[in-house]
């Protein structure tokens, strides 16, 4: 594995969104700041971020499955095993897996937990997705954009807000990747959950986190130009291919894997 820092230190008087969700998935890898805003957010949102995971797990396994062996994984969080590459590298051991993200602690974490399969080979990069082009200078040193890529945004861009321009951003991302590459996203809704509209949106500001959750309508723009892949944009436990169906439940995220055509 190899990694590369801005040399940035871990912030411990402020909450951070990696290791809120650290909290809600039950790891051990934040401080009280972060656990403070976490304990206040209702009971749903531990339940939504393990269903989020779930996703990911079934998303990325389908992908590799399909032959892909290249990931951008831009917010990472904290290492929680299964991590995208155990996941990707158990049905193609050579893939190989750039992850970024804005939190020092995760690169602290990437340096001992990341390992790559001996075929494969893992990169981290402390960037954030606000300079996309800062993201894509560096993945094209790890990753060959001349073939397909699969760019995952897990949990993500409802923590930039609309004047950051998040459709932009994600475009910038998307437009750099060549035909035949996916994209596999989920961002956080409160569409099945409306009375915890308040409390979520209010916990998160309290604690100085930027939170814009998104409607269904919000959230189709991100997959504007692309082909998306059945079942198409759904709640989290809504999409599986190849897999028994999880159990239907309500959920905090909408989801979708999208092609990118032309090949």
């Amino acid at each position: 594995m190899t990694a590369q820092s801005s040399g940035s230190r871990v912030d411990t008087s402020r909450p951070h969104p990696a290791r809120v969700y650290d909290w809600l998935l039950g790891g051990k890898d934040n401080y009280p700041v972060d656990q403070e805003v976490a304990e206040k957010l209702p009971p749903e949102s531990r339940l939504n971020a393990l269903r989020n995971r779930a996703f990911m797990h079934r998303a990325a396994a389908w992908l590799a499955r399909q032959g892909i062996d290249q990931y951008l994984d831009i917010g990472t969080g904290i290492p929680t095993a299964p991590n995208l590459h155990q996941i990707v590298q158990d049905v193609v051991p050579t893939a190989r897996i750039a992850y970024v993200d804005n939190d020092p602690i995760v690169l602290r974490h990437a340096e001992a937990l990341l390992i790559s399969s001996p075929e494969g080979a893992t990169d981290y990069i402390e960037a954030d997705v606000r300079r996309p082009g800062a993201i894509l200078d560096h993945a094209r040193t790890f990753l060959d954009f001349s073939r397909p890529v699969a760019l995952s945004m897990n949990a993500l861009m409802h923590f930039i807000t609309d004047e950051e321009e998040p459709y932009r951003l994600t475009r910038t991302l998307i437009d750099a990747l060549p035909s035949g590459s996916y994209f596999m996203f989920s961002h956080g809704t409160t569409d099945e959950h409306p009375h915890l509209v308040q409390s979520v949106t209010s916990t998160y500001r309290k604690g100085e986190i930027s939170l814009r959750m998104r409607t269904r309508a919000e959230v189709e723009p991100f997959f504007d130009g692309l082909e998306l892949v059945e079942p198409g944009i759904v709640t989290a436990t809504h999409w599986f291919k190849g897999t028994p169906p999880p159990e239907a439940e309500l959920s905090g995220f909408y989801v979708g894997v999208a092609r990118v055509p032309g090949a």
